[in-house]
């Protein structure tokens, strides 16, 4: 029995460390550099474990799971923009944990939001990798104006406040909006339990706010070497192809100096589980992984 405080102490130092911050829990595995990763809309920091078990030998690996999502509790955000207060409360940990420089990937609204925040920490970010985002995300219609996607996200933020719970569980388990995300039926069901422990407010709101900003202009800022990794399978519905998708990244990056860009020919929105090896070999060759 003596032995039993000092099983749970060594448990303590062997486990990988979940770390509180006011809006995003924290899961910490691996030891070197840092690397901060964002998961996107509704998205588990599960999302990246298959990213963390290849770089966790080389890299400390700092998992988000935004609060509102997959099982993290809501929290209210000053001036009610919820992603400007995870952009400010990762700068917070980034100085509380003396984490120089850190290296910031980030899916979807997680690349949306490593956007925004290199934009705005210029200096804290030593390289940069986003995955399938878009500075204006409602520009992957070229057609579209600010002053229109302003007006269509609130549109969707009012439609998915105002549905009751009921509906909105049915909408989630229905696939509708994430069956043609990824391909294989596991992580189908994976993204339908995630969005079914989301809290819809919170969905609502961070949809809406990422939808009605356009960061084309506030890219320019950003210094960090950047890697843009994009997909276009599962959209083939809206006229998708490797061809429109190249050229509209390369529009809406045109501001980001050296930025490069890479379209997976075969991957879905999360690349990370379509394509591994494709995302994986990019992503070698960029943090300098032999």
């Amino acid at each position: 029995m003596r032995s039993f405080p000092f099983v749970i102490a060594l448990s303590a130092l062997i486990a990988p460390a979940l770390l509180a911050q006011d809006s995003f829990r924290v899961k910490v595995v691996g030891s070197g550099p840092p690397i901060i990763m964002i998961p996107g809309l509704s998205s588990s920091g599960e999302t990246w474990d298959s990213t963390v078990a290849r770089y966790s030998g080389r890299f400390e690996c700092h998992v988000l799971t935004l609060a509102g999502f997959a099982g993290v509790p809501r929290v209210e955000s000053p001036g009610g923009s919820m992603l400007s207060k995870v952009r400010e409360d990762l700068a917070s940990y980034i100085r509380s944990k003396a984490l120089r420089q850190p290296v910031l990937i980030g899916h979807s609204l997680g690349g949306y939001i490593a956007l925004d925040f290199a934009s705005h920490y210029p200096a804290d970010v030593s390289r940069l990798v986003i995955v399938d985002a878009y500075p204006f995300m409602m520009g992957v219609d070229p057609s579209m104006t600010l002053a229109q996607a302003k007006v269509i996200a609130a549109q969707v933020r009012q439609g998915i406040r105002g549905m009751t719970q009921d509906a909105y569980e049915a909408y989630a388990k229905s696939g509708v909006s994430t069956n043609s995300l990824v391909t294989s039926e596991p992580d189908q069901k994976r993204l339908i339990e995630w969005a079914l422990a989301s809290d819809r407010a919170s969905v609502a709101d961070a949809l809406a706010e990422m939808m009605s900003a356009d960061l084309r202009e506030d890219v320019a800022k950003i210094r960090a070497p950047t890697l843009i990794l994009a997909a276009w399978r599962g959209n083939e519905d809206v006229g998708a192809n490797y061809q429109v998708v190249e050229k509209n990244m390369h529009e809406q990056y045109a501001k980001l100096a050296g930025a490069e860009i890479r379209v997976s020919d075969t991957a879905r929105h999360f690349i990370m589980w379509d394509d591994p090896q494709w995302m994986f070999a990019h992503l070698d060759r960029f943090l300098g992984v032999k």
